[in-house]
């Protein structure tokens, strides 16, 4: 399956540089917030070195243009990422995985800190990879691969070079500090079952954003869950509960093919 991840950066032409990237944080579309494995927060500054700046973000190596690879990548900070790392990113974050809509239409947005220059887009037309691994473990390989666009424009991950090279910038990633909004659609008909003990979550998939650059691959792992019944399902159980209790029925009572009236009512799905 093909899903669209759509990067609009709202900084002015004189800024139009990229960078080292990574994930500051994210929110599903029916709630939830995260941020990527391995970001450390406000310790790592915004603007300075980038021995400073570049700290906390996910560098996945092998080969840049096969985002399909296992593994979650490494930062100065933490050395090789793991899974249980999530309790130290829900600690950043909050005690709620983003949750994601599972029909289709749901989305995961958030914030990519565009760190030094070396990470934009994979091209004029402003692709990125990310590729989801059900799994929870790292295991992108059998991973489902998506299509991801931006409105940046980049050639294998850096800045269009004759724009750096115009100011004397030829070699050395600079630091930019931008942040620029994203959003992912997950597909529809993916089954979550990650599961880490360190963190205490279960029933999560990874999604990994990366670039295409030869100093990285730069980007991040995700951790979301697919959300469980929507709100209005759970209005239509209320709604059923109090029909029959207007209906002077004993909702505990054992009755009918279904068992409990509550039982019957949490029947097709209106748990």
């Amino acid at each position: 399956m093909y899903a669209t991840l759509l990067i609009v950066l709202g900084f002015s032409a004189a800024n139009l540089v990229c960078a080292h990237g990574n994930i500051q944080a994210v929110r599903g579309d029916q709630g939830g917030n995260g941020t990527a494995l391995g970001i450390t927060g406000a310790v790592v500054p915004r603007f300075g070195k980038n021995d400073d700046t570049e700290k906390d973000t996910t560098v996945f190596g092998g080969n840049a243009n096969n985002p399909a690879q296992n593994g979650l990548g490494k930062t100065t900070n933490n050395g090789n990422l793991k899974v249980s790392d999530l309790a130290d990113t829900m600690a950043l974050s909050g005690s709620t995985l983003p949750q994601v809509s599972a029909d289709g239409t749901g989305t995961i947005t958030g914030t990519w800190r565009i760190v030094t220059s070396d990470g934009t887009a994979n091209d004029k037309h402003g692709n990125l990879f990310a590729v989801i691994d059900a799994t929870g473990t790292g295991n992108y390989k059998d991973g489902t691969q998506l299509t991801a666009t931006s409105s940046m424009v980049g050639h294998r991950g850096n800045v269009v070079q004759r724009a750096l090279q115009a100011v004397g910038i030829k070699k050395r990633a600079t630091n930019v500090g931008a942040d620029a909004t994203f959003s992912v659609k997950i597909p529809a008909g993916i089954t979550c079952t990650g599961s880490d003990s360190t963190s205490g979550q279960s029933n999560f998939c990874l999604l990994k954003v990366a670039n295409n650059n030869d100093n990285g691959p730069f980007g991040g792992n995700i951790a979301f869950q697919i959300a469980g019944p929507s709100i209005a399902s759970a209005k239509g159980y209320k709604e059923i509960i109090q029909t029959l209790l207007d209906e002077g029925i004993d909702v505990l009572a054992p009755r009918g093919e279904y068992g409990k009236p509550l039982e019957a009512a949490s029947f097709e799905g209106n748990e």
